[in-house]
C-alpha cells in the first residue's frame, strides 16, 4: 500500500509521558488549513506543538494563527507580503520568512506530522520535501499523487513516510481498512454527491451558467472545486489518487452517486463484507482523524442522525453526461505524464468557464483535446512533471481561446 498504513501502532501512539506531537501546516490560510488550525486551537493543551505555518500571501491571517498557536516559524510564499508579516509578528519571537525556498525549508523541519494543503503545482515541492522527512504527511494536495504520483510514491518508499489521506473519500477508505487485511480487498467504492447536475439532461448542462454550476447541494467549497464537482472532474481526480494511494488497478475502483453524502467510501472484501465510513459532510472529521492518528480526537462536527435522514440512495453515474470519469480511467491506463496533463488542462478549462469564455461542457472537451494533442509523455522527475504541467496549460489556453473566439 502506498500509504504505508500498517506500521506498528504501539510505536506511533504517544504515551501520556511523551512530548507533544510537533506539527507543520502547509497552506494554513486555505479551507483545509484554517480548519486544521481550528482543530489545533481546540485540542487538549499540550497535545500539539506547532513548528511552522505556511501561507500563500495572506500575511495578516497567518500572523494571527501563528500568535494564537505560538508557532516557531511563519512563512509566506509571496515575498511581497513579508513586510506585513514582520510587522504583525514584531516582538513575538516567531521567525519570519518568505519565498518558495522558505516554503520548502519549512516543510523540511523535523515535524512529526505535516499537513500538505498547498493546492496546485505550487504545492508539489513542499509536499515532496515533507515526505522525504519520513514522518506522517496528511495529504490534502490532490496534485501530489495525481500529477506526480510516481515521484511521490518513490519518495514515500525511500523515506519510510506514511501518507494519511485527508480527502473525505480517501480517508473513509483508509478508515474502512483499519483491520489491515489489505490482501482480502476485492474493490473499493468512492461516493459522490453528484453535484448540481446529477439529474440534469445533457441539454440542460450545455446551457449551464456559472451561477448554477457553483450551486453545490451539499458541500460549501471554493469556486474551482465546486465546478470540478459539477463536471465530476473532482471525483475523476480522486479516482486517480485512490489508485495510487491504495495500489489498486482502476477496474477495482467504483464510483457511485450518493446524494445524501453520508457514506464517504466503502471497502468490499472477498468474503462479501462491505466496510463503510459514515459521517456528516464536514472536513474537520477527516482532518482530525489524520491529525490524531492512530488515536482519535474530539471535534465539534455535527453528529449524524440516521433516523432523521431516513434513507440512503445510490446510483451509477452516466458516463455520457459525465465523461471526465471515462477519461480518468483512460489516463490511469496510459500512465506516464498523462495525469499531469489531465489536471492542468482541467484547471485552465475551469478558469475559462468561470470567466464565461467557454461553455460548461467545453471544460471536459478541453481536457480531452489536450490529452489527444500531447499523447503519453514520461514524467520521471518533479521537474518533468512541472514542465509538462506548463505545456498542458499552454495547449489548453490555445484551445479555450479558439473556442471563445
Amino acid at each position: 500500500m502506498a500509504m504505508n498504513p500498517t506500521p506498528d501502532r504501539s510505536e506511533a501512539r504517544p504515551s501520556r509521558d511523551q512530548a507533544p506531537r510537533s506539527v507543520t501546516v502547509l497552506g494554513c490560510t486555505g479551507s483545509v488549513g484554517t480548519q486544521t488550525i481550528d482543530l489545533l486551537l481546540g485540542a487538549t493543551p499540550g497535545r500539539f506543538k506547532v513548528r511552522a505555518l505556511v501561507a500563500g500571501r495572506n500575511a495578516s491571517l497567518l500572523a494571527e494563527q501563528a500568535i494564537a498557536l505560538r508557532a516557531e516559524r511563519a512563512v509566506v510564499a509571496d515575498t511581497a507580503a513579508l513586510p506585513v508579516l514582520r510587522d504583525a509578528l514584531a516582538g513575538t519571537g516567531i521567525e519570519c520568512a518568505a519565498g518558495p525556498d522558505a516554503v520548502v525549508e519549512a516543510a523540511q523541519l523535523d515535524a512529526d506530522w505535516t499537513m500538505a494543503a498547498i493546492t496546485g503545482a505550487a504545492g508539489l515541492p513542499s509536499t515532496l520535501a515533507a515526505i522525504q522527512r519520513g514522518k506522517f504527511v496528511a495529504l490534502a494536495n490532490k496534485e501530489a499523487l495525481v500529477c506526480a504520483g510516481e515521484v511521490m510514491l518513490r519518495a514515500v518508499a525511500e523515506a519510510g513516510a506514511t501518507l494519511l489521506p485527508v480527502d473525505s473519500e480517501h480517508n473513509a477508505i483508509f478508515q474502512s481498512m483499519a483491520d489491515g487485511n489489505h490482501g482480502a480487498i476485492e474493490r473499493i467504492v468512492l461516493t459522490a454527491s453528484g453535484g448540481p447536475f446529477r439529474t440534469a439532461s445533457l441539454e440542460e448542462m450545455a446551457r449551464a451558467t456559472v451561477e448554477t454550476a457553483l450551486r453545490h447541494p451539499i458541500w460549501s467549497m471554493g469556486a474551482k472545486i465546486s465546478i470540478d464537482s459539477a463536471t465530476m472532474m473532482n471525483k475523476s481526480l480522486e479516482l486517480i489518487e485512490a489508485a495510487r494511494l491504495f495500489s489498486l488497478d482502476e477496474t477495482r475502483i467504483d464510483v457511485l452517486f450518493h446524494p445524501q453524502s453520508v457514506i464517504h467510501g466503502m471497502v468490499c472484501y472477498h468474503d462479501g463484507s462491505v466496510m463503510a465510513q459514515l459521517g456528516s459532510p464536514d472536513m474537520r472529521i477527516p482532518i482530525a482523524h489524520t491529525l490524531a492518528w492512530p488515536d482519535r480526537m474530539a471535534t465539534q462536527s455535527p453528529r449524524l442522525d440516521l433516523a432523521a435522514i431516513g434513507r440512503l440512495e445510490f446510483e451509477a453515474p452516466d458516463l455520457v453526461r459525465f465523461p471526465a470519469l471515462r477519461l480518468a480511467r483512460e489516463v490511469l491506463r496510459a500512465g506516464g505524464g498523462t495525469p499531469a496533463i489531465f489536471n492542468a488542462a482541467n484547471e485552465v478549462g475551469v478558469e475559462a468557464f468561470l470567466q464565461r469564455r467557454i461553455g460548461f461542457l467545453d471544460i471536459v472537451e478541453t481536457v480531452e483535446r489536450v490529452l489527444d494533442e500531447l499523447g503519453t509523455p514520461a514524467a520521471p522527475t518533479l521537474d518533468h512533471v512541472i514542465a509538462l504541467d506548463e505545456e498542458a496549460r499552454r495547449a489548453a489556453r490555445t484551445f479555450t481561446t479558439a473556442k471563445a473566439a
